[in-house]
């Protein structure tokens, strides 16, 4: 299967992603399948691209980083350039959701608070009105 073509159909049963998707990334030039008129036909090539957009899409990473994190891919060092940047990238993005965290785990403490005081007024009020 590595070798063979892959429809629009495989492609989105393979990632589970939608037509509108695939179309959208070659769109944005992050995927180039083989065009046979109104035919797509996905490589290899295109299989691991699409790995690696999803990937990066659930990293958090933009469109625009993981277009310019795949086209590093021909710089001719051995991907050297590409691993080095990416590295760069997702120890940024690390941070960015490192620091996400922290608020949440805040603002979830935060309300844990807010409703056990209403749970109290609730409390007190039923005891009053009884």
């Amino acid at each position: 299967m590595d070798d063979e073509l892959m429809t629009i159909r495989q492609m989105c049963d393979a990632f589970e992603v939608t037509p509108r998707t695939l179309r959208f990334y070659e769109s944005k030039e992050l995927l180039f399948p083989i065009r046979e008129g109104q035919k797509r036909l996905f490589t290899r090539r295109d299989r691991a691209r699409l790995k690696l957009i999803l990937r990066g899409k659930r990293f958090g990473f933009s469109l625009e980083e993981i277009r310019q994190l795949l086209d590093l891919y021909y710089v001719g060092d051995q991907q050297l350039t590409q691993l080095e940047r990416t590295h760069d990238v997702a120890l940024e993005r690390l941070a960015d959701m490192e620091r996400q965290h922290a608020e949440l785990g805040e603002a979830i403490k935060d309300l844990r608070q807010q409703i056990s005081g209403v749970e109290v007024m609730i409390s007190e009020r039923r005891r009053k009105k009884a």
